[in-house]
């Protein structure tokens, strides 16, 4: 059972389509934060949250924040976590395709975030990871301009399947691609050769890896160095490299540019690289400039590990933000 909402098409090379769609995991994170080190065997104070995730539904709302129509494939349990899901994502006016089963819960994941700000994170086989390849909403995939995918979609199977039916979709329809290839211990026990056995062929366009993930995709160290041996590996793709504290990468058509970061105040590293992803393709996909767009991801990702939770509430600061590049849009 698929539950949509209706959005207003545009015109598009002749044709009806949406600006973004994005297909993968929602899954709900329960946040645990310790303002000391966490000792084996015990006790502290800290806090405790929940709050809605799931790394390719963060890009949709982040997208959908910074004023871009994005649509989010998944898929969820008929369970009342599942029915949450659907409310968090018409709040942030994501239009959502959810495929519900009865089977498996609605996913979740612990997240622990350390007195250091760096989060670990644990998570759970919930029904996001149950997509089927038949259950790929077609027409919805065929009217995306543009397709997300994240690599949480690709370490198993299903939903591996699907995600790879979908892109094909996609770029069958004339869409572009991007891929977070997160997370990079996840590609090591999956296995190199068969990570990218299975994400090559796929005709990505945009690859956002974070530094580690980069230094494990190639086995090099350095930022210009990855970056280049990454568009060697997925042919002609612009490479969106995160580099945390020291801001981000971006190099295309052989040109190298270090955006410097906004911010070294971490307080919670959760969902910054989706924040970044969401951002980055809201401005990139509206104006075209990668470095232009970089830097207006690095300073929405910046303002979010200022805050816990991969999707804090907007505060005025952030506002702020989103005003200036939705009326320069």
């Amino acid at each position: 059972m698929s539950t949509q909402r209706h959005v207003d098409p545009v015109s598009y090379g002749g044709r009806v389509s949406t600006p973004l769609c994005v297909l993968g995991d929602f899954a709900w994170d329960v946040l645990i934060r310790t303002n000391s080190e966490l000792l084996k065997g015990g006790d502290t104070f800290g806090e405790v949250m929940l709050t809605p995730g799931g790394s390719a539904a963060n890009v949709a709302v982040w997208a959908s924040r910074c004023g871009l129509t994005a649509h989010f494939v998944g898929k969820i349990g008929r369970d009342r976590m599942g029915q949450l899901a659907q409310e968090d994502l018409a709040r942030e006016g994501v239009i959502a395709h959810f495929v519900e089963t009865e089977a498996h819960l609605t996913g979740s994941v612990a997240v622990f975030v350390d007195h250091t700000g760096e989060r670990s994170m644990v998570s759970g086989h919930g029904a996001d990871f149950y997509l089927l390849s038949s259950e790929v909403p077609k027409d919805v995939i065929r009217a995306a301009r543009h397709l997300h995918l994240t690599a949480w979609s690709f370490f198993i199977d299903p939903p591996r399947s699907a995600a790879r039916v979908a892109a094909h979709l996609a770029r069958g329809a004339g869409a572009t691609l991007s891929f977070d290839p997160g997370s990079f211990q996840m590609i090591q026990e999956m296995g190199l050769d068969s990570f990218l056995s299975h994400t090559q062929d796929l005709g990505i366009d945009i690859l956002l890896p974070n530094y580690e993930e980069g230094k494990v995709l190639t086995g090099l160290d350095e930022p210009d160095q990855i970056a280049e041996r990454l568009t060697e590996m997925f042919p002609e793709a612009l490479v969106l490299l995160k580099l945390d504290a020291d801001g981000s990468f971006v190099h295309q058509h052989g040109i190298s540019t270090h955006v410097p970061p906004a911010t070294n105040n971490l307080v919670d590293a959760t969902g910054a690289g989706d924040s970044f992803a969401g951002s980055f393709l809201a401005h990139y996909l509206k104006h075209g400039s990668a470095v232009d767009a970089a830097k207006f991801a690095t300073s929405i990702s910046a303002w979010v590990i200022e805050h816990l939770g991969a999707r804090p509430e907007p505060d005025a600061r952030l506002k702020k933000l989103l005003l200036e590049f939705t009326r320069a849009s």
